[in-house]
């Protein structure tokens, strides 16, 4: 683990190598705790029943370490925002997946939904609603990919959430909370890997972000 004035120092190399390594990608540091982004509400956003929002970020955490908190769908309710409920079910034999029952709570919303989780070990967890009551559909999708080479504790992950609501009311809400519970969402993940693994390698580093 790098501490102190190396784990400062780093900071600046660790931008400037990644950016020579992707050629492409604006990245700007990210605040776990206060890096909720503030966005204005338009007459357009309440008519907008589909919601989407992409982040593809730098982490201090290896590959291992964000597949085994973003996998572990049973322990949702524990440290997830709104989740108060999370039972897994229909495993597959096979570790390909298995479904999820989730219940939220956000009020005045408190709806039960089943997931269909599906699950490539240390890459990818890919979760889809087609049929529930509250959504017309919702994908929730993680991809894990190598960092920095020199540093083994980091990976670059990829986070997408889409989704339409069937009720105008729940859009409506949705709506006005969309970025404060993608970033609340996102976040309990973080903290979840911290409170687990420790403290991040290297600090996180946004590549690229997108809502609509």
């Amino acid at each position: 683990m790098l501490k102190g004035s190396t784990l400062k120092a780093l900071d600046v190399r660790i931008v400037q190598r990644y950016i020579e390594s992707s050629c492409q990608h604006q990245i700007r540091p990210r605040n776990y705790i206060n890096g909720i982004h503030r966005s204005y509400i338009t007459f357009n956003d309440f008519r907008n029943k589909n919601r989407m929002y992409t982040k593809k970020e730098l982490v201090g955490y290896s590959m291992e370490d964000m597949y085994s908190v973003v996998s572990d769908v049973s322990n949702y309710y524990k440290f997830v925002p709104y989740v108060t409920k999370s039972q897994v079910h229909s495993v597959d034999p096979g570790g390909g997946g298995f479904k999820a029952d989730l219940i939220v709570g956000f009020p005045p919303l408190n709806e039960i939904y089943t997931s269909q989780v599906t699950l490539q070990p240390t890459r990818r967890v890919k979760s889809e609603c087609h049929d529930g009551r509250l959504f017309n559909y919702l994908l929730n999708e993680w991809h894990f990919s190598p960092g920095l080479k020199d540093i083994p504790n980091s990976c670059v992950v990829d986070f997408r959430v889409a989704f339409q609501f069937k009720s105008l009311l729940h859009s409506n809400i949705a709506n006005i909370f969309f970025d404060m519970i993608c970033e609340q969402m996102e976040n309990a993940f973080i903290l979840e890997v911290n409170r687990r693994s420790g403290p991040p390698s290297i600090r996180s580093h946004v590549l690229k972000s997108r809502r609509s």
